[in-house]
């Protein structure tokens, strides 16, 4: 039998989670399996890699991908379509590609043992694919949440409107973007963390450091913090579930 293949598709993921994850993985199960970083430019070349690469059965998508993988795609599980962002792709024996989207999956399950009645709103910071996923779970949740991007959109807030009765209204925060991760250890997301309190729980889906500038802030200030680390065993393992066949639902 052919060694089968598993691989992350992304930019600049030296860094990856996943491939260490996966060969611990496999090795512990004495699996004849692989797992590679593809780290691309650009997405042009995600059709030429995809021909060229014999064996692949399942690849992880990671930043910048998970939103514009999908017009390369030939099928989208219903979750996927819903949030409109992809993290995991099956590829079965007549090379169909379809997107699910595990990631949702992951924070849904790694944050609800946090709540408490008082965490009915949430300010989630960035807009990129991850920000669908955390959107996705928080509707699951019954959260009502507000988007917060750098940029002036639709009716998200930026940074500079943020007022302390918004921290006072939403006792959750979640960082969606990358800013805090290493090397850029030293950097956090521009909130006024003042404003902060033991009511709060402030995650991030960072887990490179274990403990970010917005975590290390955050519990000074006797908030709940948590980084993306569960989340990514989990929606890893729910991956590897698509992949063999074995999940009841996508």
């Amino acid at each position: 039998m052919k060694t089968k293949r598993f691989g992350l598709i992304g930019k600049d993921i030296d860094y990856s989670f996943s491939r260490g994850y996966f060969a611990e993985k496999f090795s512990k199960l004495q699996l004849d399996c692989t797992y590679e970083n593809f780290d691309i430019a650009s997405l042009r070349l995600f059709a030429d890699l995809i021909s060229a690469e014999h064996n692949i059965k399942g690849l992880n998508v990671t930043i910048p991908y998970k939103e514009s993988i999908i017009p390369y795609l030939d099928s989208l599980s219903t979750k996927a379509k819903r949030i409109g962002a992809v993290n995991t792709i099956r590829i079965d024996k007549k090379g169909h590609l379809k997107g699910y989207n595990t990631d949702w999956y992951g924070f849904y399950h790694s944050l609800k043992p946090l709540l408490k009645y008082s965490h009915k709103r949430a300010l989630i910071l960035g807009t990129g694919g991850a920000s669908k996923a955390v959107e996705f779970a928080l509707k699951k949740l019954g959260i009502k949440y507000q988007f917060v991007s750098r940029v002036k959109q639709d009716d998200h807030l930026t940074y500079d409107e943020l007022t302390a009765e918004h921290f006072a209204r939403h006792t959750l925060l979640i960082n969606t973007t990358p800013v805090g991760t290493f090397p850029h250890t030293e950097d956090m997301p521009e909130i006024p963390v003042e404003w902060l309190t033991p009511k709060h729980i402030v995650y991030d889906l960072i887990y490179n450091p274990e403990e970010t500038m917005l975590m290390r802030e955050a519990a000074k200030r006797g908030a709940v913090t948590k980084n993306g680390y569960e989340m990514l065993v989990l929606q890893a393992e729910k991956a590897w579930a698509i992949w063999n066949k074995t999940f009841v639902t996508d």
